[in-house]
């Protein structure tokens, strides 16, 4: 029998708390343009409706999402799939060996049809069940930066939707309506 409180049920659209880690931790979006890939391929989810962002936060080597979509779990597995090839593409071309040799290193053994892994597998879906699970899932996501000493108030790191909920200009635009 399978935990539903870690799985997306099928024909599901309401929200679901998630995060993607890169693999063994590394630091891989330190690199603005390693982030830049993340954020535009969750801008194309956006503009073509396959995904509706609520929150988000990237930290130096994983991502807070609060997110709904028909099917979350392909969107999300697509978003992982091609933003790994194009970080991996990235890291080729600059010949950034050392990184390359890392996403080898700790690809898992079952992996046998690609030579690196970016992202460690799955990405822990909690479902959003009311307003106060959705507010303690927002603040945490807001809070990560401040927790570990980056920034002294949510909305001075630049990859939070915390700026939005302010009336800021985010780098994504957000759902607030929820």
């Amino acid at each position: 029998m399978t935990r539903t409180r870690y799985v997306i049920l099928p024909n599901d659209t309401a929200p679901y708390f998630v995060t993607s880690t890169t693999v063994n931790w590394l630091p891989l979006f330190s690199n603005p343009t390693i982030a830049k890939i993340v954020f535009d391929s969750l801008s194309y989810l956006q503009q073509n409706q396959r995904i509706i962002l609520y929150a988000y936060v990237l930290m130096e080597n994983h991502i807070h999402l609060v997110a709904a979509a028909e099917d979350l779990s392909k969107e999300l597995g697509n978003f992982k799939s091609f933003t790994a090839r194009q970080s991996i593409d990235c890291y080729q071309q600059a010949g950034n060996s050392y990184i390359l040799e890392q996403l080898a290193a700790n690809k898992l053994p079952n992996k046998i049809d690609r030579d690196y892994q970016f992202w460690q597998e799955g990405f822990g879906p909690k479902r959003i069940h009311d307003h106060t699970m959705m507010e303690q899932k927002i603040n945490y996501i807001h809070y990560n930066p401040v927790r570990r000493g980056y920034v002294e108030a949510p909305e001075h790191w630049i990859y939070s939707s915390a700026r939005n909920y302010l009336g800021m200009p985010g780098l994504l635009e957000v759902c607030m309506d929820w």
